[in-house]
């Protein structure tokens, strides 16, 4: 493994380093732990801190450690830290994997914990590494999974070497506050600490990377984890990282209203909202006015084919190699579909224009013969290796691509400004950049047309995850959790709402149903009302303030 995919770090900015350390280290007695040093910007603003606070030189190299794996950085970090500390250097800075050594200093606790962990997906992270860091998770109570990325550990293993008081002050993917697999975190740090601190930025971080993250400030480690501890969750928001910088940790917080937490599988995104208005969803949620998509809908995956680029192709292709018949008709982009129904004259239009709309899709045959243009067709896809590629190679026969079904209506995976949902009258199916939606027991076009309000669009900027793009991203698990109404008594017919929105009126089809959906049939207030409106358009911007672009800090390396 190249020694980028081990440290898997982006460097974090000697300003944002300082930050942390004037906020994580009180005093000049307290001991600091940094679990991934890097080169040693943490430790350098750590030193610097300490002498603030009035240390000498010998007392700072016995109250700091740091634990950096390649050899390389941890000389750096030692060289740099000397016109700081002096020979207590060498002292400070360990050459070693974070969890073994920890597991041979289990005994010692801290009084900080600083730092910047390392973005390595759990494949990535190499043995025997990975297994000490999965057991340490499960010692302390959590079950990782594959999907797990590496700092999660860290996190957990950071917070567990704290003494009781202890503050946690780290860098982390913004993913902590919304994907499912950093879920047990969540939990397990709001059991473990009176309050916690989430400052964003609406400027990236890291230079040259997509990567959002956040500053996690924890404080007050408790002596024994506690799930009825009304842990506080305060998120803060700032336009530039100058803007944090500039501030002392101590103003900024004191002007964040800290929320109390629920310990379920709330995401922390919510917490981006007022008291009142996280109120609202909590209590739409709980009142039996409204429920989850998935009372209504079941929503998959589109087709995984292995290959789109053997398997989607035009009508021009499906005519020149003679394999008409043996396709399926399909939506492949997003951006097709224009309105609230995709009907069969959409789809010729995608045909007649170029498009990507014809799925090969051969367990049609049922074990006839193929046809020599077929034979000729999958010979060229084994001239270009397609069933040599994983999704392929575990088929039998590797070009009968499976699960192949038409939905009910396609509901978009990624979203730039609202929840879209669409009736499937074309006959198609979709590739995986759109998920299905199968009705349950109502029509689909009326689930399909309930969709279509302010209270399923603030639902989705809450159970979604956005990764600095500007796009929020929906899984089949998260669009099933989106808010609609209980009872579909009825909404703005779909065939007007489909004129609408093909004319750019999203608007007036959300204020339409507002008065039919939310007030007439769900029995909302007009205040109710705007509030959800007001929480879309709330979490909508500040997502999509997050696009690519603007300036950033200092100078980051790629994550694995």
């Amino acid at each position: 493994m190249s020694r980028d995919k081990l440290r898997g770090g982006y460097y974090t900015s000697s300003e944002v380093a300082e930050w942390i350390c004037g906020w994580a280290i009180r005093t000049d007695k307290e001991k600091v732990l940094e679990p991934s040093c890097g080169d040693g910007a943490f430790l350098r603003a750590a030193a610097l801190r300490y002498r603030e606070l009035g240390a000498q030189k010998s007392n700072i190299a016995a109250r700091l450690t740091g634990v950096e794996i390649m050899e390389d950085q941890a000389d750096s970090a030692r060289e740099s830290l000397r016109a700081l500390v002096g020979s207590g250097a060498e002292k400070i800075v360990h050459n070693s994997d974070f969890f073994s050594w920890r597991e041979a200093h289990a005994s010692e606790t801290y009084d900080a914990v600083i730092g910047n962990p390392p973005f390595i997906r759990y494949q990535t992270f190499p043995e025997p590494y990975r297994s000490l860091a999965m057991t340490l998770m499960a010692n302390e109570g959590l079950a990782p999974n594959k999907l797990t990325n590496m700092w999660v550990p860290f996190v957990v293993a950071a917070a567990a070497a704290l003494k009781p008081g202890g503050r946690l002050g780290l860098v982390l993917p913004a993913e902590i506050l919304q994907v499912s697999y950093a879920a047990q975190l969540r939990s397990f740090l709001t059991d473990r600490f009176k309050r916690i601190d989430v400052v964003a930025c609406n400027e990236l971080f890291f230079e040259k990377a997509e990567q959002e993250v956040v500053l996690l400030l924890a404080d007050g480690r408790l002596a024994k984890p506690s799930d009825t501890n009304l842990c506080r969750v305060a998120m803060t928001e700032a336009q530039t990282v100058a803007e944090i910088t500039q501030r002392t940790p101590k103003s900024i917080l004191a002007a964040a209203k800290p929320k109390t937490i629920r310990h379920d599988n709330e995401k922390w995104l919510k917490y981006f909202l007022t008291q009142q208005e996280i109120s609202l969803m909590r209590a739409l949620r709980e009142s039996g006015a409204a429920t989850s998509l998935s009372s209504h809908a079941s929503v998959d995956v589109g087709v995984v084919t292995g290959r789109n680029e053997f398997f989607v192709l035009t009508t021009e292709q499906v005519e020149e190699f003679g394999i008409s018949g043996y396709t399926a008709p399909l939506v492949s982009r997003s951006a097709h579909l224009k309105g609230t129904t995709v009907r069969k004259s959409d789809w010729k239009a995608m045909s007649e224009t170029g498009g990507r709309v014809h799925l090969l899709d051969l367990k049609r045959l049922q074990g006839a013969r193929l046809s020599p243009a077929l034979k000729r067709y999958i010979e060229f896809g084994e001239q270009q290796e397609v069933h040599t590629g994983y999704k392929c190679s575990i088929r039998n026969p590797w070009y009968e691509v499976p699960s192949v079904w038409v939905p009910d209506g396609f509901l978009f995976r990624q979203i730039y400004d609202f929840p879209r949902v669409v009736l499937n009258q074309a006959e198609a199916t979709s590739t995986d950049t759109i998920h299905r939606l199968r009705a349950k027991h109502a029509t689909p076009e009326r689930v399909v047309a309930n969709t279509y309000s302010w209270l399923t669009a603030a639902s989705a900027e809450i159970e979604g995850r956005s990764y600095g793009g500007g796009v929020l991203e929906l899984e089949p698990t998260e669009a099933e959790r989106l808010l609609m109404p209980a009872v579909l008594n009825g909404a703005l017919p779909l065939t007007e709402c489909d004129r609408l929105m093909r004319a750019g009126r999203l608007d007036q089809v959300l204020e339409q149903n507002a008065r039919i959906v939310l007030m007439e049939h769900m029995g909302l207030s007009k205040t109710e009302c705007t509030a959800l409106r007001d929480i879309w358009f709330k979490m909508r911007d500040r997502r999509m303030a997050r696009k690519k672009g603007g300036r950033r800090s200092s100078a980051a390396r790629e994550t694995f």
